[in-house]
């Protein structure tokens, strides 16, 4: 029997990378999955975003491990889109015990350089997203009356602040800032928020031309290769290692939502490699 057997999670920003990951294992250890992503480009972002594909990917995962999940298309920045998607999800999975409040986007840009579009996007996205999310979400949970947990997807730039990432940074230390708050709102009803704070992760997020481009200025962002990305990657964390895994981020999220957790709230967790530390 799996650590979440019975239990249904909503997880945002879930047809490819992290999302898909956190999917896939809490899907392994018996949950069902309510499942959005945005599944278009948005204007600031220089990398390709996730597709409907990509989405529907993900449920053939889910599905594959005998698990039910009702996926659609929505964007976080939307109230009425995410309520939509979450009233769905619990008329037809009957529950809800688990926010997963990962969709995010990223770009690179010194302060004088930002534009009102990369500002308001990232904003919009990695800050209000988050918040639409979990607002649209905690009733259900409250509902069910038997407690519940939240993880709010932060970064490193949560904890410390980093070059060309103003934007990134403010809002992703605005997430911890929601995390405490809604961790003493809802502690009366037993639900439980914490988040977590990835380094790199091996994702398409950071394994494109912008980003790679950024690490190595000295050359066109389109000859940067991989390998010479990867010791720029490396040199941020205090373990020899270029990034995580996105598996090691939903790992520590399955700790998190799980019972082996039950009185842990209010908690920023680094999966970092000691990025932190340096």
């Amino acid at each position: 029997m799996g650590k979440l057997e019975g239990k249904v999670a909503f997880i945002t920003g879930a047809a490819r990378g992290q999302g898909r990951s956190h999917a896939v294992r809490l899907a392994q250890e018996g949950a069902d999955i309510i499942a959005v992503d945005l599944c278009a480009q948005m204007g600031s972002v220089g990398y390709p975003m996730a597709t409907e594909e990509d989405l529907a990917e993900t449920v053939r995962q889910v599905e594959a491990l005998d698990r039910r999940i009702v996926a659609s298309v929505a964007d976080v920045r939307d109230s009425a889109a995410l309520k939509g998607a979450v009233d769905e999800g619990v008329a037809q999975l009957g529950r809800l015990d688990i926010v997963l409040a990962n969709a995010g986007i990223a770009s690179f840009k010194p302060v004088e350089e930002l534009t009102d579009e990369d500002w308001d996007e990232m904003i919009g996205v990695n800050l209000t997203g988050v918040f639409k999310t979990v607002r649209a979400a905690v009733p259900h949970i409250r509902a069910g009356g038997r407690g519940g947990a939240i993880v709010l997807t932060s970064s490193t730039a949560g904890i410390k602040g980093l070059a060309n990432l103003a934007h990134y940074v403010a809002a992703k230390h605005g997430v911890v800032g929601l995390m405490k708050t809604m961790a003493n709102e809802f502690a009366p009803d037993m639900i439980r928020v914490n988040s977590v704070h990835p380094t790199s992760v091996n994702t398409d997020m950071i394994h494109n031309e912008e980003t790679y481009g950024l690490f190595r200025p000295d050359k066109p962002k389109s000859e940067v290769t991989r390998e010479e990305a990867a010791e720029s990657f490396r040199t941020m964390n205090a373990l020899p290692i270029e990034w995580v895994e996105p598996v090691d981020i939903s790992n520590a999220i399955l700790f998190l939502v799980s019972d082996d957790s039950r009185y842990v709230t209010g908690v920023q967790l680094p999966v970092d490699a000691g990025a932190t530390q340096k």
